[in-house]
């Protein structure tokens, strides 16, 4: 292993780095490894590289280290460090003639950084620093994430605040000040022993421009009071919206004007765009990693069917799984009218159901087998039966099924930047096209379809007694062969690619070996300037990590000019399977020219008609982000966020849609539901540091999420937090008879809910989603724009909850008298509530 070796010279290591940079390091290097073997000499060369290669990391100290952090900017970066490390930096920098890695590593490594303090602390057995323990009791916040929650204003509104005259009544006038105003409204700061209400019709003189410009308006301007803001114990902002009593366009062309002209000097109002930034932009981490497959439900001839569905990474598994040998989708069947018609039936917002299915494969055709826990219900005499032969089945699936409605119209978000802001923002605010419109305009519902099958469970189900002659009697539950199903579109979600370049698919034989060892031979998969990846016959030895020297034999014989043989590349990433590997062409150092990437470089740019990109154009345009707009207005789910706070992982975020949970409802049992809260009591830090963590370090961006299991057990009657809540996570591998008495105990006198959380990893955030609105942020406040770009690059983690409480309680039989009396707590519960 080439980490054991660099472990084994680390002392070694450190000698050369103290001497990376220097004009005679070549030499100094040589005389220092002249005594080590070949392989090992090359791994030290290379880590020498490593350290030597440019980075563009930020540096963010803050809660790291012992000393007063600051702001210090290079080259147009700001990084946030205290005066040791800024020391330490511009010493490296001068030494190495750049940002390198090196420079990076060791203002990590100052004397005064918690980490490196705790480290020689548990070296020498001494007691971890004071300053240290400290850091790590602070109790971390969260905050509150509405989707969907952003306003769209039809106008610029500009910081002003000018002396008015209000006119409460005709003889009950008095003096305020506005502290914003825009051509059609303007908002007032106003003593709060004034009492105005909502409705409410007041004229104001606006003596503060009528000093210095003839507005022509002697009665005033007639305002209408939008709303009260009292959050002020002293003053109440009142917010006005004109009534255009006055019909004096002359007016309405100075305002317009006035603003225009001085919105630079005065700053315009950005606060609902800072608001919409924020949402949209855990929005776009969300979106591409839900587990749960959205169809869209529409109504022809009065029946309704699945049309649409939306696909990301982690849900095109479900879609897959309903086709059938004809690679036709059997949705329509198995969301069949009866099964629709029963969950609209149900009284709840979000209509909910548990789906269990298997195929069987006959005469070379895949026949489905479905049935619903309500269906189930109705048959007990074949439960049994259905669930245990079926899990016995490799095909065996179970899906939560969540159906709310919707509309057409929710496919339309515009920005929340008024068209005044720019020449092309109308462009941007443009509704979808009618060829998009007449697709969506029959939509009713949105089906979200989670696959939440796992080992441990159909293991269980297995437990099912049954008797094989008795299987024929499952024919009830299969579905007959249709001549033609209703058609389903799938619709890839759209948003950021995530690599750096864009692939080309292309197969073409390749060599590869590692310092003269054993040749290996295998085929590209697809190519891009920078990057390769290929598949082998035979699962690989080799390692992340790990330099290869790689030869292209075929393509060597369509150049002269380059030398396609003994090229460096590193392995990036490779599959479960191990056949399926990433490589990145690998340079020495930035001035030295990698011949493979020249020749792909090359090779993209003279044939790029006859090259297919990996990435495919959408089929209708507009399509993708109309879908994505009613996923968004109508999220039913738990959204949270992992952030990465200085060294800590901590839940920086939770997010509400339209649809809240019943997790969602437990916090705002005890009033946790504010702007900032604690999670500590729900989801505690030994959770996400030994539960979390250790199987998100191996986790790729790509890979499908991990499964972990929330069981709540909840008494509402007791007041304190850490008295009424029990919270246990088990993961999804686990089995336990412990789990079926915590649901059974919960049930008999408290509130039980059951959970599955879902941990997906995060690439960059999206910032070409939000790019107008960033933009338009750093007009006016640049710092808020670099603070909001700070908190989406935190982001490590996305997770959701899927409310599985009624699957785990058929799962493991617990008694329906049981529930039936939890249900009526439960439902006595929610309805005080609300109506607190």
């Amino acid at each position: 292993m080439s980490d054991d070796v660099l472990l084994k010279y680390q002392t070694l290591i450190d000698e050369l780095r103290e001497k990376l940079g220097s004009a005679n390091f070549d030499k100094f290097f040589q005389t220092k490894t002249k005594a080590l073997s070949k392989p090992d000499q090359f791994l030290l060369k290379m880590e020498m590289n490593r350290l030597s290669q440019p980075v563009q990391r930020f540096i963010d100290l803050r809660g790291q280290v012992t000393g007063d952090v600051k702001p210090y900017e290079h080259q147009g970066k700001q990084h946030f460090m205290d005066n040791i490390a800024i020391e330490v930096f511009e010493k490296a920098i001068k030494q190495h003639g750049g940002y390198t890695l090196a420079v990076y590593e060791a203002v990590m490594n100052t004397d005064n950084n918690h980490k490196v303090m705790q480290r020689k602390a548990k070296e020498t057995g001494q007691a971890a620093p004071i300053l240290t323990q400290v850091e790590e009791k602070k109790v971390p916040l969260t905050h509150l994430v509405e989707f969907a929650s952003y306003e769209t204003r039809s106008e610029e509104r500009m910081n002003y605040s000018i002396r008015v005259k209000i006119a409460l009544s005709s003889k009950n006038i008095i003096e305020a000040n506005t502290s914003d105003i825009s051509v059609s409204g303007c908002k007032v700061k106003l003593p709060n022993r004034y009492e105005v209400t909502q409705g409410q019709m007041l004229r104001l003189r606006l003596v503060g421009l009528e000093q210095d410009f003839e507005l022509g308006l002697k009665d005033g301007v007639q305002y209408e009071v939008v709303a009260v803001d009292s959050s002020n114990s002293d003053f109440n902002y009142i917010r006005l919206k004109r009534t255009y009593d006055e019909n004096n366009s002359a007016f309405d062309d100075f305002l317009r004007s006035f603003i225009h002209g001085n919105k630079r000097r005065y700053k315009v109002n950005i606060d609902n765009t800072l608001e919409a930034v924020i949402v949209k932009g855990y929005e776009q981490y969300y979106l591409p990693r839900v587990s749960s497959l959205f169809l869209f439900l529409s109504e022809n001839n009065q029946q309704l069917q699945p049309t649409l569905s939306l696909t990301n990474e982690n849900n095109i598994n479900s879609l897959r799984y309903f086709i059938d040998e004809n690679k036709h989708s059997v949705l329509s069947s198995i969301l069949n009218s009866a099964r629709i018609q029963a969950l609209t039936s149900q009284t709840s917002h979000v209509k909910t159901t548990t789906l269990y299915s298997f195929n069987h494969i006959a005469g070379g055709k895949l026949f489905f087998y479905t049935a619903t826990d309500l269906e189930l219900s109705q048959t007990p005499a074949l439960k049994e039966l259905f669930l245990g032969f079926g899990s016995h089945k490799p095909s065996w699936r179970t899906f939560v099924v969540q159906m709310v409605p919707c509309l057409d119209a929710d496919a339309f978000i515009p920005l929340s930047l008024p068209e005044t802001a720019g020449t092309d923002i109308a462009k941007f605010n443009k509704p979808p096209s009618p060829r998009v419109q007449g697709m969506l305009k029959d939509i009713k519902y949105l089906v979200l379809l989670t696959d939440i099958t796992t080992a441990s469970a159909t293991a269980e189900y297995q437990k099912n007694s049954f008797k094989k002659e008795q299987v024929n009697a499952l024919k009830q539950f299969g579905h007959a062969k249709q001549k033609a199903y209703a058609p389903l579109d799938a619709v890839a979600l759209e948003y950021i690619n995530l690599r750096a370049e864009t692939r080309y698919l292309y197969k073409t034989t390749i060599e590869f070996e590692q310092e003269e060892s054993v040749k290996v031979v295998a085929h590209t998969l697809d190519f891009s300037e920078n990057g390769l990846q290929i598949e082998l016959a035979e699962p690989t030895r080799y390692e992340k990590g790990d330099l290869l020297l790689v030869a292209f034999p075929d393509l060597q014989k369509i150049t002269k000019k380059h030398q396609l043989s003994k090229l460096p590349y590193e392995i990036m990433a490779i599959s479960k399977t191990k056949t399926i590997v990433n490589l990145r062409s690998y340079q020495p150092t930035p001035d030295t020219p990698h011949q493979g990437s020249i020749f792909f470089t090359q090779l993209i740019a003279n044939n790029k008609d006859k090259l297919q990109a990996s990435e495919e154009s959408p089929k209708v345009p507009g399509l993708s982000a109309a879908l994505r707009n009613i996923v968004t207005k109508n999220v039913c789910q738990f959204p949270f966020y992992l952030h990465k706070k200085a060294s800590n992982i901590q839940v920086g975020a939770i997010a509400k849609g339209l649809y809240p949970t019943h997790f969602h409802f437990l916090l705002q049992h005890f009033n946790l539901l504010t702007e900032h809260f604690s999670l500590a009591q729900f989801m505690p830090e030994n959770v996400i540091n030994d539960i979390f963590l250790p199987r998100l370090k191996t986790l790729k961006r790509q890979d499908p999420p991990l499964q972990i299991d929330l069981y709540i057990r909840f008494n509402p009657l007791i007041k304190s937090l850490d008295k009424a809540l029990m919270c246990e996570y088990v993961p999804t591998e686990y089995t336990s008879l412990s789990k079926k008495s915590f649901i059974t105990a919960s049930a008999q006198q408290d509130l039980f809910f059951g959970f599955r959380i879902f941990l997906s990893r995060t690439g960059r955030p999206d910032t070409e989603y939000l790019a107008k609105e960033l933009s338009y942020i750093s007009q006016y406040a640049q710092h808020k724009a670099r603070v909001l770009e700070e908190e989406l690059w935190s982001v490590v983690c996305v997770g959701e909850m899927i409310e599985i409480t009624d699957e785990l309680t058929q799962r493991y039989n617990i008694e329906a008298k049981l529930l039936h009396n939890m249900a009526l707590r439960k439902k006595n519960w929610l309805q005080k509530l609300t109506l607190s």
